[in-house]
């Protein structure tokens, strides 16, 4: 992740009266934290409960346990009956309505961090068109004590505490992707991304094991439309363009193979597009401020300090 960073729920274009649909981004301050977090609604901030419709270059993952009002996610709106469980893709727009007593936690984490599950992004797209979830007793308590647990290890910050992070959300999104979707009474608006528009597909080209090696152009030819069409459409959907995109999901994918693989520099840089392993090197720099080399030998965690110290450590009672 890049190190021009605000912290979650505050300022950068996730505010409204922009051109277009604010667009908010979790970019926590490298080189001191995750692109994850975990906190309640409180401590991530007044964009976690925002009034206005806005989407996000990151996931996230809300479980509310108590208030009244609604949730809007791509134009449908969902009742709040908690225990819910509610996922909102990157490029989803969402907002709350008429919410009072909102209750529960929040949990934002980009595609970067999920280096040990790749797959799950493609789960976690398909929870997005899902979106609301209701959760049955059994349910409800596996849920409550999995972010129970997500949040005392990001708070705690043990030794290998990146790793259990991980499978714990790992098991979330399972979970989470074998429960019913909860379907409001009445018929839903065409949502704004459609499973099978231009944008939905190439997401999922870029979701895929080959997704993070083409071109603009290439991902263009291959869905069958002109460059100009395909970045129109994906950054209405997403905000964002698909040469960001795709550059997002190269280092995701070296980030990977660095740590999980034994393939040289070399190979690496092949496998993600690049066929001059310098130029991969100074291109992995730039978007991740260290070379592959001082990466894989720290393990990815080149740094002392992983959370946003606002959410790991509880504010004291107003």
């Amino acid at each position: 992740m890049r190190g021009t960073t605000v912290l979650p729920g505050e300022g950068n274009s996730g505010l409204p009266g922009e051109e277009g649909v604010p667009t908010h981004r979790l970019e926590v301050p490298m080189p001191n934290a995750l692109p994850f977090a975990i906190g309640t609604f409180d401590t991530i901030g007044p964009m976690s409960r925002a009034s206005f419709p806005h989407r996000h270059t990151f996931h996230e993952i809300v479980h509310v346990t108590g208030g009244t009002g609604r949730h809007v996610v791509d134009l449908t709106g969902f009742a709040l009956r908690p225990p819910n469980l509610c996922f909102i893709a990157p490029g989803q727009v969402h907002h709350w309505e008429d919410v009072t007593g909102l209750e529960g936690s929040v949990i934002l984490f980009t595609d970067d961090f999920l280096l040990d599950h790749p797959a799950d992004r493609h789960a976690l797209r398909g929870l997005g068109r899902r979106s609301w979830l209701e959760l049955p007793d059994e349910a409800a308590d596996r849920t409550a004590r999995l972010v129970a647990d997500l949040d005392g290890e990001y708070r705690a910050g043990a030794d290998g505490f990146q790793g259990v992070l991980r499978a714990l959300l790992h098991v979330l999104v399972v979970r989470a992707a074998r429960l019913p979707a909860h379907h409001p009474a009445a018929a839903p608006p065409v949502p704004r991304t459609r499973p099978g528009s231009v944008a939905a597909r190439f997401m999922t080209l870029l979701g895929g094991p080959d997704g993070s090696l083409g071109s603009v152009r290439a991902c263009a030819r291959q869905l069958g439309v002109c460059e100009s069409y395909l970045s129109e459409a994906v950054k209405e959907s997403t905000g964002r363009t698909p040469g960001e995109l795709i550059r997002q999901a190269r280092v995701h994918e070296a980030k990977r193979l660095l740590l999980r693989t034994e393939l040289s520099v070399r190979q690496v840089a092949a496998r993600v597009g690049f066929g001059d392993p310098a130029y991969f090197c100074r291109f992995f720099r730039r978007e991740t401020g260290a070379s592959p080399g001082d990466f894989r030998r720290g393990g990815g965690d080149i740094h002392h300090d992983h959370r946003l110290e606002s959410i790991a450590r509880a504010r004291p009672p107003a």
